[in-house]
């Protein structure tokens, strides 16, 4: 028995930010260079009332449209925008699907990894017989941990959720992945107050930081540099070893989808491990910086608008926050 993605929605919240908007905000930046670069024109926002649980049930839903949801046995939740510090909001989402409670859920604390081991936990629940048909939901809200002041990350992060049914096959379509973990960089991308092991500070001082940033140790915090020169050195050696695990080689693979960061890191991955700009696909224009979100959204738009074969080989990557990396290849097919 193998296992396969059957299906994948995705829901943005309705506010919309666009670069111009953020140009009214901050008149001293040239945000049409930053779109060149970057990649990104738009992103979403929640509202103040809105969270990740919300936007997470909104996806499933649309996936609801055409999956039946009777026969999910497993819920796996990827975010790092928990409703509460417990219960595990993989719990309040069965009850608001109206799930059966046979079903296991529980939550896993990923950014940018998230999706690709949350692919690799649902084929082994499949492949160990424990489940036949895994709801995969990765939502986050960076918004609320982003100083208004904070251009970069503001241009940067947009909030979203997505749904992805995993099921049971007999042909398999999710095969190896592989893991890296540097705990050592934990501060490079850190929301530093609000656990158990520093409160939120009401008296947070404002800091500088980059070009002009501004945060606080409640925000959100990130070393761009520093995050630039993990993916670039460490992603395209360790996208070589998930090649040789599976027995492939570059030209076997229809296409390269990898976490949407930003354009200018993804083009610098591309050249370093010599794929053409046609099988290596970038897609944040429109959404940007999702978080887990982005691979399961690039995978969808990939499945629907570009994909001309009934299938393809995809190999996936995810990388960031932790920090954390994992790789794997997948086989995907049209219309998911």
């Amino acid at each position: 028995m193998g296992a396969r993605i059957q299906a994948i929605e995705y829901y943005f919240p309705e506010k919309k930010i666009t670069n111009q908007d953020l140009s009214e905000e901050f008149p001293d930046y040239d945000f049409s260079k930053f779109e060149f670069k970057i990649g990104i024109s738009s992103r979403y926002i929640a509202e103040t009332n809105e969270t990740a649980l919300d936007l997470a049930e909104k996806a499933c839903l649309k996936l609801f449209q055409r999956i039946d949801k009777s026969e999910i046995d497993y819920v796996l939740y990827c975010t790092q925008s928990p409703e509460y510090i417990m219960p595990s909001t993989a719990c309040i989402l069965q009850d608001r699907l109206a799930l059966n409670k046979t079903v296991g859920a529980f939550d896993f604390n990923l950014g940018c990894s998230g999706y690709t081991y949350g692919l690799s936990m649902a084929k082994a629940f499949i492949e160990s017989g424990q489940a036949n048909y895994v709801l995969l939901v990765t939502t986050d809200t960076y918004s609320k941990y982003i100083n208004r002041k904070d251009r970069s990350n503001r241009a940067i992060f947009g909030d979203a959720a997505s749904a992805t049914i995993i099921s049971s096959s007999e042909e398999n379509g999710i095969h190896k992945f592989k893991f890296g973990t540097d705990g050592k960089g934990y501060s490079k991308l850190i929301v530093k107050n609000g656990g158990t092991k520093f409160p939120v500070d009401n008296q947070a001082v404002e800091r500088l930081y980059g070009r002009g940033n501004i945060y606080t140790e409640n925000n959100l915090y990130m070393n761009g540099p520093e995050i630039f020169r993990f993916t670039s050195t460490v992603v395209p050696p360790f996208i070589e070893e998930v090649l040789t695990l599976n027995e492939l080689r570059k030209e076997e693979v229809g296409q390269f989808i990898f976490h949407q960061a930003n354009a200018h890191m993804l083009k610098v991955m591309r050249e370093r491990l010599a794929v053409s700009s046609q099988k290596f696909y970038i897609n944040l224009r429109d959404g940007g910086n999702t978080v887990s979100s982005t691979i399961p959204i690039a995978l969808k738009n990939y499945s629907n608008e570009n994909l001309t074969e009934e299938k393809t080989a995809v190999v996936v990557a995810g990388f960031g926050v932790g920090l954390s990396w994992s790789a794997g290849l997948i086989e995907v097919t049209k219309n998911l």
